[in-house]
């Protein structure tokens, strides 16, 4: 996926419009995520209907007051407003901290092609290897919410599943595959712990045993004395 972004820029929808223009800060943002590719325009009144469903959803998967830790999940909006002035308009109803291509940048209708849209608003989501999960995942957003991303992260095979809601915050619940192992080994730690005590309990015992035994010689050896 980041091949795609390589040698472009990249802008950060916040107060001060960082870039990334580097292929180091592009690999750090967009490596082993989930990339959504939104394609609107704020001239469009079904985007405009869809923007605010679209940034609930993003926040509730990547902001630390409903989740855990942030998903692997990344939103980039391709804009095919007419303008420039409308494009930055229509961010300002985008969540904070997604991404964006510049107006001036051609690549936004190469996209376009690449990923043959026909309607907006469009929502592609991509593997990180930059295949296919969803060509539009518009009605998946809207229906499921949160949820969807489950299926994508199941379909995307991602390594670390990297987020929890916080009302699902219940250690029961949100083991991971490795847990039985990891919870047999402590298991073993701990009997291995509980045998050390034991042991050094029979230690003590014994060194008692034999702190009593050299007492008993000595009283023996009293016993025998003349005096």
């Amino acid at each position: 996926m980041v091949d795609l972004f390589l040698g472009k820029v990249l802008v950060k929808n916040n107060k001060d419009k960082d870039e990334l223009d580097t292929e180091r800060e592009i690999l750090l943002r967009l490596q082993n995520r989930i990339l959504m590719l939104f394609f609107g325009s704020g001239d469009c009144e079904r985007c405009q209907e869809f923007a605010p469903t679209l940034k609930d959803f993003y926040k509730r998967l990547t902001d630390e007051f409903y989740v855990e830790r942030s998903a692997q999940l990344v939103l980039l909006y391709i804009s095919l407003d007419p303008s420039e002035e409308k494009q930055e308009k229509f961010l300002k109803d985008m969540p904070k901290g997604c991404l964006f291509l510049l107006h001036e940048d051609a690549y936004r209708m190469e996209l376009k092609a690449m990923f043959e849209v026909e309607e907006i608003p469009t929502v592609v989501v991509l593997r990180p290897d930059a295949s296919m999960l969803s060509p539009n995942a518009v009605a998946e957003i809207c229906t499921l919410g949160p949820d969807c991303f489950r299926n994508w992260q199941e379909g995307a095979e991602l390594i670390d599943r990297n987020f929890m809601m916080a009302e699902e915050f219940d250690d029961t619940k949100m083991r991971s595959m490795t847990d039985p192992l990891r919870r047999l080994k402590y298991k073993v730690d701990t009997k291995k712990k509980k045998n050390k005590k034991k042991g050094g309990k029979e230690e003590d015992d014994d060194d008692e045993g034999e702190e009593e035994g050299d007492d008993n010689d000595s009283d023996e050896g009293e016993g025998d004395s003349a005096w």
